[in-house]
């Protein structure tokens, strides 16, 4: 039988992209599921796939709305122990990269986007894991953070993302020493290039989207070692993985990083792969 058979999961940002990817995983696995996002349509689709991986329909909860918003976040984990009378596992996916397109880069940038990016990206983290964390003490459950490579990266272009996911690995840290008293397993996942549609989320053209993943895609290419970006379906495995204690158990308060290789290129000696 799955860890996971009778098990509820709730996954923010499922709507699209990892998100989803996860949520259809840990329903095939035999969880039940909250999937939330913005879009209804979206979560709609969400649904129908995790139903096709096996789900019933019943075991499905959507709820659509803005993980900023506190009173929605309230809902949010309310609404799951509700309708299924736990929570196991809290996947902190929704995250977003919030562009400035005035041409100002670094610090130049408006707070304003610095305020909306870490409200996005770390606020509503602190504020879901807060509302989380009785539950998950009671079923000795998981949170797993979805965070990023550029949290170890330079940009001059656009700094508050990547400031945002340093946040988050740090937040990944601290609640992990704290929450394993509690018998909660903290863990993050940070991915690298991943196909999903985060740059066109981001407000930038489909046409360059196409041509930024083409690009991590051509093995000829020096971005990724391995040769290709990943998908969704790359990081959902690790997500489920963390999640599972029967698996993951000794796994506490780590980082994993899945980016076929592309950090490596950021080493100084590393001039020959």
């Amino acid at each position: 039988m799955s860890f996971f058979r009778d098990k509820v999961v709730l996954v923010t940002g499922s709507s699209d992209g990892i998100g989803r990817a996860a949520a259809v995983l840990f329903a095939k696995a035999g969880a039940r599921v909250t999937v939330t996002g913005r879009s209804e349509q979206k979560l709609t689709v969400t649904k129908s796939e995790c139903v096709a991986a096996g789900a019933k329909a019943d075991n499905i909860l959507e709820l659509a709305g803005d993980v900023t918003d506190q009173q929605f976040i309230e809902k949010l984990v309310q609404g799951t122990v509700d309708k299924f009378g736990r929570l196991d596992v809290l996947v902190n996916n929704a995250g977003a990269a919030i562009i400035d397109f005035s041409g100002k880069n670094g610090l130049d940038i408006p707070i304003d986007v610095f305020d909306n990016t870490m409200d996005l990206n770390v606020r509503s983290v602190v504020l879901i894991s807060q509302l989380a964390i009785p539950h998950l003490e009671k079923t000795q459950g998981a949170i797993v953070n979805v965070s990023s490579i550029v949290s170890s990266l330079f940009t001059c272009s656009q700094p508050y993302y990547p400031m945002s996911k340093t946040c988050l690995d740090q937040l990944t840290v601290q609640m992990a020493g704290t929450l394993i008293k509690k018998g909660i397993r903290v863990n993050s996942v940070n991915p690298g290039i991943i196909r999903t549609n985060f740059i066109a989320a981001a407000g930038l053209p489909s046409e360059y989207a196409k041509q930024f993943y083409d690009k991590a895609d051509d093995k000829e290419s020096t971005q990724i070692p391995l040769g290709k970006c990943g998908v969704p379906d790359d990081i959902a495995k690790i997500i489920v993985f963390l999640a599972d204690r029967s698996q993951s158990e000794i796994i506490v308060g780590q980082r994993i990083v899945a980016d076929g290789g592309s950090l490596l290129k950021n080493n100084l000696l590393s001039a020959d792969i």
